[in-house]
């Protein structure tokens, strides 16, 4: 009988071979490189939150910019609106990276969840095969059963002067007995070609790398970099019946029609105004027609 931790968790990572732990060491040899913005790269068995972990790390200084945390099991993950996001040991990707684009205009850096959803995206199509979407402002999704589904979700966080601190959370071989709550999905219940989080891991954040990178050179200009454009096409929310719920209990309705330079939603409303909405929960209602 394998031993089983105080949490119920199995002590042996290797207890389920279909869920085999990540190689730190193979990941900092293919992503770590002199020049590179990857500079270094941790992975912890568990934690409660590798964003609550990098921010407290860039905050002490320990981390600087192009450090990446990675967690094996994440209890207490965080979404938007403090949503938690918890799954079982080695199930998804849980990571967290610290960036700092002192070149770029504060006013810009709204971009970064935008650019990082983009980033994955990408990543994940390549190497996972899975059509993907994205749910403005930064949720995956992925089709289960002809059906949408949420399978990840980015947080950015300010870091004082250390920079933003950007999570990323997958889900990868999530089987549907062990989904949350009967809306999401995983990468392995879209019809993956592969469930290896190793590959996923590199794949997302050498995308990550490489817009990063295009978006600092062009200063923050989502026009310039090619991120507006790119992130208008694989957006599922344009082009919907959307209910945005507003801080102060307030709610728009409307279609969504377009992302703006500061990456707001555009709302168009059945009065004839379009309203950038800057924050809040958008729920989909329907295809328009």
């Amino acid at each position: 009988m394998t031993p089983r931790n105080d949490a119920g968790s199995p002590e042996n990572p290797w207890s389920d071979l279909g869920r085999p732990p990540l190689n730190a060491t193979a990941l900092r040899r293919a992503l770590i490189r002199e020049g590179g913005l990857w500079t270094s790269l941790d992975v912890v068995p568990e934690t409660g939150s590798t964003n609550t972990d990098l921010v407290a790390r860039a905050a002490d200084g320990s981390a600087r910019e192009g450090a990446v945390l990675v967690a094996e099991e994440q209890r207490s993950g965080r979404g938007r609106l403090d949503r938690q996001w918890s799954a079982p040991a080695r199930s998804g990707l849980f990571v967290s990276v610290l960036l700092n684009p002192s070149e770029v205009p504060v006013e810009r850096w709204g971009w970064l969840p935008l650019l990082t959803g983009v980033a994955v995206a990408t990543g994940l199509s390549r190497t996972a095969g899975v059509d993907t979407a994205l749910k403005w402002p930064n949720d995956l999704l992925v089709t289960v059963d002809g059906e949408e589904r949420k399978a990840g979700g980015i947080l950015a966080e300010r870091s004082g002067d250390a920079g933003v601190v950007v999570g990323i959370g997958i889900n990868v071989s999530l089987r549907a007995d062990e989904l949350p709550v009967p809306q999401a999905g995983s990468l392995a219940l879209a019809g993956a070609t592969g469930t290896d989080r190793d590959p996923l891991l590199r794949a997302v954040l050498r995308s990550l790398e490489q817009w990063y990178a295009d978006w600092r050179a062009a200063k923050g200009d989502p026009a310039a970099s090619g991120l507006q454009e790119t992130y208008a096409a694989g957006c599922a929310t344009l082009g919907r019946r959307v209910r945005a719920e507003l801080p102060g209990d307030r709610a728009l309705v409307g279609e969504a029609v377009a992302v703006d330079g500061d990456g707001r939603l555009v709302i168009a409303t059945e009065e004839g105004v379009q309203e950038p909405v800057g924050a809040g929960d958008i729920v989909h209602v329907r295809p328009v027609g």
